[in-house]
């Protein structure tokens, strides 16, 4: 069964540094990063959009996790082959980066994990109460009903320039998602057997985990247990921080993109 070819954007240039994004987003939601990894330099930044958001078609088949991973490994395949990369992933994009670190832990040679997901299984993770700091209710007003919906739900400060962020690169993916593919995939909302650090135990390569104290999606608990398998693991929790964690905190999150990509860089 034939599967669609990716829809990617490059920017830069010098070894690859594949960005995979989350549910019911595209490429553009990582873009904010960009600026932060050309400082970091010697990459070529690969931005794709998983199937079925942005302008990648929907797999053919069932659809779920682990097609989803399948079609990502084969993805690298066909970009780089063997040569080394460096994987930059955010919720479930996250978690699929780990999966390409099982499956080809010599080739990656950097990792780095923006609120991502640990389990699939929602039930199974440990999630604080959904809080939110800071509201502009003058911009709230204003607000389409439509486009406010993923805003509120999401952003744990609601202000202007937050909300900007989100317009820009939030909502763009947000209103092409193909709703059948996304279905497919939430019912298929699991790998096949172990997690990916059960497969690989240790990985000694630059990694940085960046967590959103306040993210009531995936959590801060379950990510700050990842940290036995990364000896090289530079570990966050931000404060004013949701799932959007480098949208709600912009400044600091690039700084330690930066410091990642270049220690990443000095890997090769």
């Amino acid at each position: 069964m034939s599967q669609p070819a990716p829809h990617i954007v490059r920017r830069g240039s010098g070894r690859p540094l594949l960005l995979v994004h989350g549910l019911g987003v595209d490429h553009r939601f990582l873009l904010p990063l960009d600026d932060a990894l050309e400082a970091a330099g010697g990459w070529e930044r690969i931005y794709v959009d998983l199937p079925g958001f942005g302008g990648t078609p929907a797999l053919e088949g069932e659809g779920g996790l682990p097609e989803f991973a399948d079609w990502l490994d084969d993805v690298v395949a066909d970009l780089v082959g063997e040569e080394p990369l460096a994987v930059l992933g955010t919720s479930i994009g996250g978690l699929l980066v780990r999966e390409l670190v099982a499956r080809r832990p010599e080739q990656v040679t950097g990792l780095a994990l923006l609120a991502p997901v640990v389990d699939p299984d929602p039930d199974a993770r440990d999630v604080p109460e959904r809080t939110i700091l800071e509201k502009d209710q003058a911009l709230l007003a204003e607000l389409d009903e439509e486009e406010a919906e993923p805003f509120l739900d999401l952003a744990v400060i609601q202000t202007r320039p937050v909300w900007e962020q989100f317009r820009e690169h939030v909502l763009p993916g947000a209103q092409r998602v193909d709703e059948d593919a996304l279905t497919r995939l939430q019912d298929g909302y699991a790998l096949e057997g172990p997690l990916p650090e059960e497969r690989f135990g240790t990985y000694d390569r630059p990694t940085l985990i960046v967590t959103g104290r306040q993210d009531d999606k995936v959590g801060f608990m379950d990510q700050l247990a990842l940290a036995e398998h990364f000896p090289r693991l530079t570990l966050a929790m931000l404060d004013r921080a949701g799932h959007n964690v480098h949208l709600d905190q912009e400044q600091a999150v690039g700084a330690m993109v930066q410091n990642w990509a270049a220690d990443a860089a000095r890997e090769l």
